[in-house]
């Protein structure tokens, strides 16, 4: 399958590199140092799940240089995409699909906005990986794995293609039914650490060990909760006890995105995830005060990176 990365990240690196590993044509867009050094010395792979070099990469920071594109993964930040959908959109044939494997709730609805709804299949992953250094990435932790399924819930003939391309590479799959719980199950898990982490600037088990801090986690959780309900997608009751034991279960000295972006002064996906569940409490009349505290006691500080006053 001819693929293009876009965002060649912890998470467009690592899964990127497997999909090359398992025979893909992929091409990775990358930019800047980082770009440089994968044309020069391939992309580096180090993972718990055994290491791999991507040599001869395959790299560009142009995508109108690739022909033929079968799939787009859109592995940017999530205040990236509406960019990234304009970019690829002149690139797109017929049956080239695109999913976005970044947080957030409504990346397909982004995406949606820009080009046409028929090549965008709904999508998320699960992993801990990080850019080490220029050309290298580094997967600690989470077995890795990509959800996607189509947007009408249909198991199409593509979609079905897309899952024996994802297992050929060893990449833990799941082909959803219905992929919009599974999106909002992904939002309530990464959103309920990740700003709250920026704020308190302790890793995931710091935040656990304090009961204070834990119990705003939990509240966060729980208004997440109550706002998919109102749009009327269909969460478990426990699924917050869920995704709570599988917090439990990260190292210790896990952190998010998200928070390592913030304490570096970096743009980050702060809209996205908290801001996002105060925007839709406000549409739904739907009360959310600890994510309302976080997005605003943060909000200074996004604001600051992004250089606005």
């Amino acid at each position: 399958m001819n693929i293009v990365v876009y965002g060649t990240g912890g998470v467009g690196g690592y899964f990127g590199a497997r999909l090359a590993q398992a025979g893909n044509n992929v091409t990775f867009i990358a930019r800047g140092k980082h770009l440089e050094a994968i044309q020069k010395n391939g992309l580096q792979l180090k993972s718990v799940n055994g290491d791999y070099l991507v040599k001869p990469a395959n790299a560009t920071a142009n995508i109108t240089e690739v022909e033929n594109i079968d799939l787009i993964l859109i592995c940017v930040k999530t205040w990236q995409v509406e960019e990234v959908a304009k970019i690829i959109k002149p690139v797109l044939n017929e049956n080239t699909m695109v999913i976005s494997l970044l947080n957030g709730c409504n990346n397909h609805e982004v995406l949606a906005s820009v080009i046409d709804k028929k090549h965008i299949l709904g999508g998320l992953c699960k992993i801990v990986s990080f850019v080490e250094e220029y050309g290298v990435i580094n997967h600690v932790a989470f077995e890795p794995a990509i959800v996607f399924g189509e947007l009408n819930k249909e198991k199409t003939k593509r979609a079905l293609l897309l899952e024996q391309t994802f297992n050929s590479a060893d990449i833990s799959i799941k082909l959803a039914d219905d992929i919009y719980p599974e999106i909002w199950t992904k939002y309530l898990f990464i959103t309920t650490f990740s700003a709250l982490g920026a704020l308190t600037r302790a890793t995931l088990g710091e935040m656990l060990a304090s009961p204070y801090i834990k119990n705003m986690m939990l509240q966060t959780a729980e208004e997440i909760f109550a706002i998919a309900k109102a749009k009327g997608v269909y969460l478990k009751e426990d699924i917050v006890i869920k995704q709570f034991k599988t917090l439990e279960s990260l190292p210790f000295e896990t952190t998010a995105s998200l928070q390592r972006d913030i304490m570096d002064g970096k743009p980050s996906e702060l809209e996205a995830q908290n801001g996002t569940v105060v925007r839709l409490g406000e549409e739904f009349g739907i009360p959310t005060p600890i994510n309302y505290l976080i997005y605003y006691a943060l909000l200074p500080q996004e604001n600051k990176a992004r250089g606005i006053k």
